[in-house]
């Protein structure tokens, strides 16, 4: 079951550096965005997996906080590409 399991990781890590390869050579900055949160998501399943064959529950909590930062960056990102500001409308 670890073996399957190591391979799964692997196999979602070589996916990610093609996502990579997608943030460098997209188009525009959405699809850079997009590819960008691909990789945080399949760092967080990767880290999951890591917990459960080496048992440690740390890494859940790391995978966590990781899957929190992401959101909030994607968050941000998103709202700079839009309106070209982070903060709300001030009058």
């Amino acid at each position: 079951m670890t073996t399957f399991l190591w391979g799964l990781t692997v196999f979602i890590l070589v996916n990610a550096s093609l996502c990579l390869v997608r943030a460098y050579l997209g188009p525009s900055a959405a699809d850079r965005l997009l590819a960008i949160n691909v990789i945080g998501t399949k760092t967080l399943v990767a880290l999951s997996l890591l917990a459960f064959v080496f048992g440690r529950a740390l890494f859940v909590d790391v995978a966590l906080v990781y899957g929190l930062l992401n959101f909030v960056v994607t968050l941000a990102a998103s709202r700079l590409m839009e309106t070209g500001r982070l903060e709300g409308d001030v009058t």
